[in-house]
């Protein structure tokens, strides 16, 4: 590892190393001349530009085109009978995308060192930053179908989620890393994808204000010529100033108001829903405004450092219905919330509500007395903003346009959220 070491305190930074019995060695200097020299006991013996080592370097090209199929991915079918809403709620739950996967998990040590604020299994893993107030949280996420049906938005979409969820625990993502994983890049089509996964992760970055500190790239990703989903996976770090003002997902114990910031669409293209009820992988996927996006996030990390957020989940696979379930699992209690019907697809309106995946929505709940504050600085912001209703008690009731479309005690619920990873392996070795 290399580090640059503000002048002055190389002390510090070798006492650390000292500590922790590392070692390390002071090996040269920033000069500033734009050269990069190396010495052997004194002697010069390179001397190169260094933009000839990165800017200048050759840089390797290859053809790249659309696959014809590419339109036909994008267009929606027809999907005809949609199941009840309860019932579909309960399979999303159970899927193995979505299902809690404590069975994995469990089987490491998740509290190495006491420092772990967050458990395992929330949107972003958190751990304090000790001799400091301040702790850093860590998430990583990507969604390989939304880049098969659009490569560019995609990769825009899994920057944007992983900043969210950051933010979701009350830090300001500060940078990136990535691992960008395709298929063979000597067919047009796969560098097609490759090329606009590149260009949607460098234009979040940008509109965030995120640097990309590293990453790697996994190519060759096939099995008899067929290739994994274009999946970039990206890692973001953020800072937490203050530890006492780290948000978990879950509703914490009594009544409070929960919150929706963001816009619901009818927008299930590329959707757990889609996969997981229709078997289909089609569509367009969710719309994402970069400065929405940034600004939702803004407004979740100033409601958790001044007190107005009692908990913050971000919805992503699954949806409003999957993410305020999560809200209420392990320890949360309930919710009776009531959203608007969307979609013009008649009998879908309350599908759309509950499981579309629509970008920069965020699930709150409010601290006693708080919500005015929250709400005047969401208008300020331009982030819409709702209570939607309250948390507690012991079932989760979501009401869409007027109907009760699910209502179920917590626990049948979770049950189902629980043991679906197991569930799901055991059926196909049985």
């Amino acid at each position: 590892m290399l580090l640059v070491v503000k002048k002055g305190r190389e002390r510090e930074v070798e006492d650390i190393f000292e500590k922790w019995d590392l070692h390390a060695a002071r090996i040269g200097e920033v000069t500033g001349d734009k050269l990069l020299r190396i010495k052997d006991h004194g002697t010069v013996i390179a001397e190169v530009p260094a933009t000839a080592l990165a800017d200048e370097a050759p840089m390797y090209t290859r053809p790249f085109s659309e696959p014809a199929s590419q339109a036909d991915l994008r267009t929606m079918p027809a999907l005809g009978a949609e199941p009840a809403p309860r019932d579909a709620f309960f399979t999303l739950l159970a899927s193995p995308g979505i299902a809690s996967k404590q069975w994995i998990y469990r089987q490491y040590d998740s509290m190495v060192r006491t420092n772990t604020l967050v458990a395992a299994g929330a949107g972003a893993g958190v751990v304090r930053v000790k001799g400091t107030a301040k702790a850093l949280a860590m998430s990583v996420d990507g969604n390989g179908r939304f880049c098969l049906l659009d490569p560019y938005e995609g990769a825009k979409l899994a920057v944007a989620e992983a900043s969210r969820n950051v933010a979701c625990a009350g830090g300001t993502p500060i940078g990136v890393t990535n691992c960008l994983n395709f298929g063979n890049p000597e067919r047009p089509e796969i560098m097609w994808q490759f090329a606009e996964a590149v260009r949607g992760i460098g234009d979040a970055c940008r509109a965030l204000e995120l640097p990309v500190t590293g990453g790697n790239v996994s190519l060759y990703n096939e099995t008899d010529g067929q290739a994994v989903l274009p999946t970039p996976v990206i890692g973001i770090l953020g800072v937490v100033e203050n530890a006492d003002h780290v948000l978990s997902r879950v509703f914490p114990a009594g009544a409070h108001d929960i919150v929706l910031l963001g816009t619901t669409k009818d927008e299930l293209g590329g959707s757990e829903y889609l996969k997981t009820i229709h078997g289909l992988v089609r569509g367009v996927p969710p719309a994402l405004d970069l400065e929405r996006e940034r600004a939702v996030q803004t407004l979740v990390v100033e409601a958790a450092s001044n007190g107005w957020a009692r908990s913050a989940h971000d919805c992503s696979d699954g949806g409003f219905a999957v993410a305020l379930a999560e809200c209420c699992f392990t320890g949360g209690g309930g919710a009776d919330v009531t959203v608007a019907a969307e979609g013009p697809r008649p009998g879908g309106e309350a599908i759309a509500a509950l499981f579309s995946e629509s970008a920069s929505r965020v699930i709150l709940s409010a601290a006693d007395g708080t919500t005015g504050d929250l709400l005047a600085r969401a208008k300020a912001l331009g982030v819409p903003a709702a209570v939607i209703g309250r948390s507690g008690g012991d079932r989760i009731r979501i009401t869409v346009g007027g109907t009760a479309v699910i209502d179920c005690a917590t626990a049948e619920a979770e049950e189902r959220w629980k043991n679906g990873v197991t569930r799901y392996f055991k059926e196909r070795v049985a």
